[in-house]
């Protein structure tokens, strides 16, 4: 039996108004002058703005929250244009977890004070959608409506609208990517499209359309046709080259593996080389694969296969890409694959810096895998509930900021 921890709290809590008694009053040091007069000076009075910014640059980004609800003051020099956010300590990356075709609400789990809180995502009415972050920012493309797309900051809820993109407004398969530049927060989105060809059990139209926040405009990357393959639902951009996995139709015959792996490169554009061509063949028989960014490296989450039952998870695999030649970085532990109880096929995995966030669709133990140290750990207990036997999960997982708008 796993144990689990039960600690959350409301994350609307921590963005308290200014005009609101301070959650907790500046501290007051007391003095002693010759042995006879003693007399108080209030730290807020003493310690001058570079100071006070040198100190909350090494608090977790919940504990900042609260430190702007104390006054003005420091609510002015946290949100300031001055504030070095470079100079932070790393922020770990949190994962919200939600259910499956509600509205989108759930918790966001924190893995440095090991808290959830309860969030509501900003823009999106439901939570059946494609997802996508970056340097804290969250891309949403609407499931049932695919053109629509828009980016938020989840921590403070800003929010954009963006133009439909280019392209058939119905594709069969869809994936979503965004990639935000650290220097000049612009960001780039790219979405791309599958169709199959009509009356063609062959052949698939495949399409990549590039979003640009600098000039507000979609942009036709790329456009190819794939013979016994078709794009997935799973893509991400590292170091300017856009990954996506695709999957093999079976019609020609070419059931195993039954992923591939593209790549386009977003800085040098159009080339007259097949995607196909550059392809890479995953590590092994994979029941589903998850690309993630990881200081941008590429790295596959993958459920490996059994032998001759593609159809059949018997573990969960993490591998790197180098120079396409995949490298295993670790397996998940067998005691922690039974953990998940049932484990589908098909699970969400997501993670940024070093962090991996692995979680089962029909459940919401998360597990957590620290790239750094190699260890595998389950999170607190998610305050979610199961209602129903079939009721579904999901999340996905970004990097807490306030100093980044869509």
């Amino acid at each position: 039996m796993i144990g689990f921890m039960e600690d959350h709290g409301s994350w609307d809590s921590l963005l308290v108004d200014l005009g609101r008694t301070a959650i907790f009053n500046p501290g007051v040091v007391s003095e002693v002058s010759n042995g006879s007069k003693e007399f108080s000076v209030s730290l807020d009075n003493v310690v001058p703005d570079d100071i006070l910014e040198r100190i909350f640059t090494f608090l977790p980004i919940a504990s900042m929250m609260r430190a702007t609800a104390v006054c003005k003051r420091w609510y002015n020099i946290i949100y300031s244009s001055r504030f070095r956010w470079t100079h932070m300590l790393p922020q770990r990356p949190w994962y919200f977890m939600f259910t499956s075709n509600e509205t989108a609400a759930g918790y966001a789990f924190d893995p440095i004070l090991r808290k959830w809180y309860d969030l509501e995502l900003p823009c999106i009415d439901k939570s059946s959608c494609f997802v996508s972050s970056s340097c804290g920012l969250v891309c949403f493309m609407d499931n049932d409506n695919r053109n629509i797309i828009s980016v938020s900051n989840p921590i403070t809820k800003d929010c954009k609208r963006l133009l439909e993109p280019p392209g058939v407004t119905l594709p069969d398969y869809s994936t979503i990517a965004i990639k935000v530049d650290r220097l000049s927060h612009n960001y780039t989105i790219t979405v791309a499209k599958s169709k199959q060809i009509p009356e063609d059990f062959i052949r698939w139209d495949f399409s990549v359309y590039k979003y640009d926040s600098w000039t507000g405009t979609w942009a036709a990357a790329v456009n190819e046709v794939f013979i016994g393959w078709r794009g997935g639902d799973d893509s991400v951009i590292c170091d300017g080259v856009l990954y996506c996995l695709i999957h093999s139709t079976g019609v020609l015959g070419n059931v195993n593996p039954r992923h591939g792996l593209i790549m386009y490169d977003l800085v040098a554009g159009h080339s007259n080389t097949s995607l196909m061509q550059t392809s890479v063949p995953v590590p092994c028989s994979l029941t589903c694969g998850r690309l993630v960014n990881l200081k941008e490296k590429l790295v596959l989450v993958g459920g490996i296969a059994k032998h001759n039952r593609p159809d059949i998870i018997k573990g969960i695999g993490i591998w790197e890409l180098h120079e396409k030649q995949w490298l295993e970085l670790s397996k998940m532990p067998h005691k922690f694959f039974q953990g998940f109880g049932e484990f589908d096929d098909v699970f969400a995995s997501s993670g940024t810096d070093d962090l991996v966030y692995i979680q089962s669709y029909g459940a919401t133990a998360l597990l957590v895998f620290d790239m750094t140290q190699k260890q595998w750990r389950w999170s607190v207990k998610c305050p979610v509930s199961k209602r129903f036997p079939l009721q579904l999960f999901t999340g996905f997982c970004f990097e807490p900021r306030l100093d980044i708008t869509a």
